[in-house]
């Protein structure tokens, strides 16, 4: 295969299958190959968690049977390449992720609790892949809140005006451009803003809410400055928001083709890989597909 592929982790579940689906549609709008992976958890003892040196044949698998099948009388399938691994899919499911565009999976697989939001392997492989995760939701998930004023395709992307997240700006373009769909931005701030004086001291002033919202808007409007120029044929529209941020764009998610977030905000003495408490919050309740995005390497 000459491009990057964009993969889709399969175990047989209904919402493993869902994701498979989403995987080959979006294979096919970038024109890459689609490379299925299913992880066979029953390696050796002591070797659960390191792929094997000699994978398993993916003839033969029933799984990856099952997705043969299922592709067959699709038309327009772009470049499949079935894969078959052992070990354990929280450990291995990360590492596929070097070199692909996009891994795909359900929210949970077939050997998880059903009344889990969010199996531990979705969890994982957001948190430790080195390329954008998207999590598929089972279908009919309820939000609560207000949805989207106009009609039509939509990718939602969260903005901290504070620390904005270059990669997953880039990715809620890039989504919107290969959809025919609109950026929605939503950059929330806090309200009302807490505001503290010393005992004896006079008391600031309140703060103006329009005033705090046009600032928002306006630091929004910049960062997206650059990616309008890289992709003129996407409308994006810069929402600035009181509020909880994760209510927000879960909020938001209805009817939506896809949520994008960033894996965290960076803090200087944070461990490497984590997930904010946003992220994680949106993975759990989005009624969309939602995109994690890894944070850049550190510069040189």
């Amino acid at each position: 295969m000459s491009a990057a592929p964009v993969i889709a982790a399969v175990d047989g579940s209904e919402d493993s299958l869902r994701a498979l689906d989403w995987a080959l549609d979006t294979a096919r709008r970038r024109a890459a190959p689609l490379r299925v992976v299913h992880v066979r958890q029953y390696a050796a003892w002591g070797q659960a968690d390191v792929l094997v040196a000699a994978p398993p044949e993916a003839e033969g698998d029933p799984v990856l049977d099952e997705v043969r099948t299922r592709l067959t009388d699709r038309t327009g399938v772009p470049e499949v390449e079935y894969v078959a691994l052992e070990g354990v899919p929280g450990a291995v499911l990360p590492e596929l992720g070097t070199g692909a565009q996009l891994l795909v999976l359900g929210s949970r697989g077939r050997g998880g609790f059903a009344s889990l939001l969010l199996g531990s392997n979705g969890l994982t492989a957001a948190r430790d892949a080195e390329c954008p995760v998207v999590v598929v939701p089972p279908p009919g998930r309820e939000v609560h809140g207000e949805g989207p004023v106009a009609p039509g395709p939509r990718v939602v992307v969260g903005l901290h005006v504070d620390s904005p997240d270059e990669g997953a700006l880039a990715l809620a373009f890039e989504e919107a451009a290969l959809r025919r769909a609109r950026v929605q931005v939503i950059a929330a701030y806090p309200w009302p803003v807490q505001t503290w004086s010393a005992p004896g001291q006079p008391v600031p002033p309140p703060v103006d809410r329009e005033v705090v919202e046009s600032e928002t808007r306006a630091l929004a409007d910049g960062f997206l400055a650059p990616h309008r120029r890289r992709h003129p044929g996407v409308r994006a529209e810069a929402e600035a928001l009181p509020g909880d941020a994760a209510g927000l764009l879960v909020a938001a998610s209805r009817d939506a083709d896809l949520v994008v977030v960033g894996r965290h905000r960076r803090r200087l003495l944070a461990p490497a890989r984590m997930m904010g408490s946003v992220t994680q919050a949106v993975l759990l309740h989005a009624a969309s597909p939602v995109a994690v995005v890894p944070p850049a390497p550190p510069e040189e």
